[in-house]
């Protein structure tokens, strides 16, 4: 029994040869812009993950995949990251499926058989800004829909196959509704810029990804039932509680790779190496909790009051782990390598992905007290 060998071993199982694939490179290779690890990914088959096996794809549960995660952020968090917005955008498209038109099936059918992989245009990086109020407008335009606006950051930009966009669009009743469109990356009027200055996980691809008058056939345009009051609907209480769980997990894992360079070194004392272990496994065994709750329970916003609680819980977990780490690696450690350092800057991110914990706390409160879980 070694740490987080149950998390290695189901990546083995469901990608063969990925991990050690990923381990015969230096993490700060692994790291950088020009990254073998979404080549790797691509090749092991990690696009099929969650696609249904019936439509031949893996179909690995939430469990399965969030051992997946946290396996991925402790080989290369960038890759992590980036999976997780392919995996949330395959998730979503699966729940679309179910009230769709039937193309979606197809579509699933094409990510798994020729490993297609899925950007998320969903809104997130503009501060204040709800999530929910996509930068991205639709535009019907007789048979066609016409989408001008851009997402930034947005990763895989450079490798996707596919973007899957939160839009807004107004329904026949004139309403302003939040819509899933689905791009072909060489779709006429996408185009790419560079975004990510950072060289903390400049492997994920983080670009801006433009889209100008790109015409879309009205089927690739779903329509929610979400409007401008933030209260959710089916299909993205689905995608917020695969997006929480799959990203706090990948995040877990790379806090985890720095604790495993201290369990490797001996480094401070026993009991503190074992509260680093602890509070990383006891805030992973939440986010399993609630992973293993969507196999057997309703996909309710109570769900998704969990999946953020863990999350959040996990962030508290993070900052005090990497901290402890680094503490315990020591000052020859900081002065030999910049892995260390580089690890506890990298797994902070979850912090700044949406929603926020400062945005969400009035939301989760009122929820807690009876009322409808607003997204901000």
């Amino acid at each position: 029994m070694s740490f987080l060998d149950v998390e290695r071993s189901v990546l083995d199982t469901l990608l063969p040869g990925l991990d050690a694939a990923l381990a015969q490179h230096p993490l700060m290779e692994l790291e950088g812009p020009s990254s073998p690890a979404i080549p790797l990914f691509r090749e092991a088959n990690g696009p099929a993950l969650l696609v249904p096996a019936q439509n031949t794809g893996i179909g690995a549960t939430p469990l399965q995949a969030v051992r997946v995660q946290r396996a991925l952020g402790a080989r290369c968090p960038s890759l992590a990251v980036a999976t997780t917005m392919h995996h949330f955008s395959v998730a979503s498209l699966v729940e679309t499926a179910k009230h769709g038109a039937g193309f979606e099936w197809m579509l699933l059918e094409a990510i798994a058989n020729e490993r297609m992989l899925l950007a998320s245009g969903f809104a997130e990086g503009r501060t204040g800004q709800s999530i929910l109020r996509p930068a991205i407008t639709a535009e019907r335009r007789g048979d066609k829909v016409v989408l001008n606006g851009s997402k930034k950051p947005c990763s895989l930009a450079r490798s996707m196959d596919l973007l899957t966009a939160s839009v807004t669009m107004k329904d026949e009743d004139g309403v302003e509704r939040l819509a899933v469109a689905i791009v072909p990356a060489k779709a006429e009027g996408v185009s790419v810029r560079p975004f990510w200055r950072s060289t903390v996980l400049a492997g994920a691809e983080s670009e801006e990804v433009v889209l100008t008058d790109v015409a879309l056939d009205s089927q690739m345009v779903v329509l929610t039932d979400v409007t401008a009051d933030s209260v959710l609907d089916s299909l993205n209480v689905a995608g917020f509680l695969w997006f929480e769980l799959l990203m706090t997990a990948g995040y877990l894992g790379t806090a985890g790779a720095l604790v495993e360079r201290v369990l490797r070194h001996g480094g401070g004392s026993a009991a503190d190496r074992a509260a680093m272990v602890t509070d990383l496994n006891a805030s992973m065994l939440a986010v399993e909790a609630v992973a293993g709750a969507m196999a057997d329970e309703e996909w309710s916003e109570r769900l998704l009051v969990s999946a953020l609680t863990a999350r959040y819980a996990a962030q508290d977990a993070i900052a005090r782990t990497t901290q402890a780490a680094l503490a315990a690696l020591g000052g020859m450690s900081f002065i030999s390598s910049d892995e260390g350092t580089y690890l506890a800057s990298a797994a902070t991110g979850l912090n700044f992905h949406p929603p926020s914990r400062g945005r969400m706390a009035e939301p989760l409160c009122a929820a807690l007290d009876g009322h409808p879980l607003r997204v901000g």
